[in-house]
């Protein structure tokens, strides 16, 4: 299971909302869980975050800000 709290805490390279979203879509090929325990803190984090790295990990690109 991919916990959003560890992406934050290996990719402390991450700068943007865009780019973490990028990590999920990643990871998501070799997990098959995904939960969201954390709100990322980033300026650019939109209202619908979580729709959003939902939707990264399953694959669904439909989803806008």
């Amino acid at each position: 299971m991919l916990y959003l709290s560890e992406v934050l805490l290996q990719h402390h390279d991450i700068q943007t909302f865009e780019q973490l979203i990028e990590v999920v879509k990643q990871r998501a090929q070799t997990e098959m869980f995904f939960k969201i325990d954390i709100k990322p803190t980033y300026p650019d984090t939109p209202g619908n975050w979580e729709d959003l790295l939902e939707g990264a990990f399953v694959g669904i690109h439909s989803v806008t800000k």
